[in-house]
């Protein structure tokens, strides 16, 4: 949730995204109430290779690359990447695993880049994860739903927030 998707000023806007902010920010709010981790991934990189479509690099110290202001908060941890994929080259695999963590609900931008690669690779290291049907966005809404399809057919499974929030209430019960 980077400003780089959420200013309509940068080449990477992604209209839909604001619609996404306050679910996730209640999620969050539940979740470091019941003292649920919450975890943001923040993408930087000098490598103009890797993502040479995007046409620029984000990196850590342009005001474009900060979390929205709206969701910052000192318990939340943020994990540095460099790829669409939040486990590759992180201590991401670490830091859940020393939480005991085995279930991951995935949230963000972009539906069909960092969070399908990241619901994939969780998949392979042996989490469960949901991706937020109405916390997530992308560029088109043809985009989300194939991510969507995708990630069904193995991978992930999509939820709605009301549906996590049922569960998380059930479970804390």
């Amino acid at each position: 949730m980077q400003e780089f998707f959420l200013q309509p000023d940068s080449h990477a806007y992604i209209p839909s995204a604001s619609a996404i902010i306050k679910p996730i920010k209640q999620l969050q709010d539940l979740f470091l109430a019941l003292d649920v981790p919450v975890i943001y991934t923040k993408h930087g990189s000098d490598d103009a290779n890797m993502l040479k479509w995007w046409g620029s690099v984000l990196r850590d110290e342009e005001p474009l690359s900060a979390i929205n202001p709206l969701l910052i908060n000192p318990k939340i941890l943020i994990i540095h990447k460099t790829q669409y994929d939040a486990f590759y080259q992180t201590d991401l695999e670490n830091k859940l695993k020393e939480k005991g963590i085995t279930q991951l609900l995935i949230a963000g931008v972009m539906t069909h880049l960092c969070c399908e690669t990241t619901a994939r690779s969780a998949f392979i290291r042996g989490f469960e994860s949901f991706l937020l049907t109405d916390a997530t966005a992308t560029y088109n809404e043809s985009f989300h739903r194939a991510s969507m399809l995708n990630l069904v057919h193995g991978f992930a499974l999509p939820i709605l927030c009301n549906e996590a929030v049922s569960s998380l209430e059930v479970a804390d019960a």
